[in-house]
């Protein structure tokens, strides 16, 4: 079976991809699937794993929404994975390794979203990004400590997915791009349905080329990724389409991301992350069992920040309750 996959890659795929057969490995060693590629392992290994499941209850833009069809950090991680795939189709790229990457980029997100990294990054000395976390966790964290031990490829893609990274594949490129189409615009939607925007307030000099709903402007910049990028070493826009995309993620910060109607509870959120942080520093006794071990190898402020990281909304909702929050009691 593997035979046959590595003569279709090598029969269809561009000469720019990523084939299977030639990954830089693993970090420990482990006998070859007879039908799955390294790649198609790594995909499953994240699926599989327990923080890919964690972000179905985890904040992609709105906390708390009064609505089931807002976007989770799950929900928008599926939906990158789809943008990601089509492109990497189109430029005949290797669509496993670009699934896998895409499935895996925001492992390490906090409760409530960009507002908790914020605050982890604030209280952490060694500071705190997503990106870099998300690799903590497919290397460390996850399978009781012992991390999923993924390919070198998967494991670049996931770290440098932001917008200033600069993967070494293809196929990490393109999940990085498939991140700023699939969130800018599924952002609007649920910024429309929330009344903080209308379709009519972006700006024109965007929609007139890009279109003007969410499926033609996600087309728009799939067709021009993909058109510009077709038999060559790098993945980009036109120059067009780049002055127009970081427009539409500018339009993005000012009218929703910093929006005070659309961010007022994250004032909550943050102070509550905060005092759950200090509390578990000065109480490390308090940790789950897990994480006092964890940190006798990496001290109290790694442990207790791999710990918050890991947590849910409403995980961390329960958690701030039970040390903070008084109980009833009956007499």
């Amino acid at each position: 079976m593997l035979e046959y996959i590595y003569e279709f890659e090598e029969k269809y795929f561009s000469k720019n991809a990523s084939f299977s057969n030639a990954s830089l490995g693993r970090e420990k060693h482990i006998e070859p699937s007879v039908l799955r590629t390294d790649f198609q392992r790594d995909r499953d290994r994240i699926i599989h794993c327990k923080a890919f499941r964690r972000l179905k209850h985890k904040t992609q833009v709105f906390l708390s929404p009064k609505g089931d069809h807002y976007r989770t950090r799950l929900t928008h991680t599926l939906e990158v994975m789809q943008v990601a795939r089509t492109i990497a189709r189109c430029l005949r790229l290797n669509e496993d390794l670009t699934e896998a990457i895409a499935l895996g980029h925001d492992l390490g997100h906090t409760p409530f979203g960009h507002s908790g990294e914020g605050v982890l990054n604030k209280l952490n000395p060694k500071g705190f990004t997503h990106n870099a976390h998300s690799l903590r966790v497919v290397d460390l964290l996850e399978n009781d400590g012992i991390g999923l031990n993924l390919t070198s490829e998967v494991r670049d893609g996931i770290l440098h997915h932001k917008k200033n990274g600069k993967p070494r594949t293809l196929e990490g490129k393109i999940v990085s791009y498939a991140d700023r189409i699939a969130y800018m615009n599924h952002d609007i939607e649920d910024a429309i349905a929330g009344g903080i925007l209308k379709e009519s307030d972006i700006p024109v000099e965007i929609t007139s080329v890009l279109g003007n709903s969410k499926a033609a402007r996600i087309n728009s910049l799939i067709t021009n990724l993909v058109e510009n990028s077709i038999d060559k070493d790098c993945i980009s826009f036109t120059p067009q389409y780049e002055i127009l995309a970081d427009q539409l993620r500018t339009f993005m910060f000012q009218k929703v991301y910093h929006n005070p109607s659309a961010k007022s509870e994250e004032l909550k959120a943050n102070k509550m992350i905060e005092q759950l942080y200090h509390y578990f520093c000065e109480n490390p006794s308090k940790l789950p069992d897990f994480y006092q071990g964890w940190m006798e190898n990496y001290g109290i402020e790694t442990a207790v920040t791999d710990y918050i990281a890991s947590m849910t909304d409403p995980f961390a909702v329960r958690v701030f309750e039970e040390i903070f929050v008084p109980s009833s009691w009956n007499i």
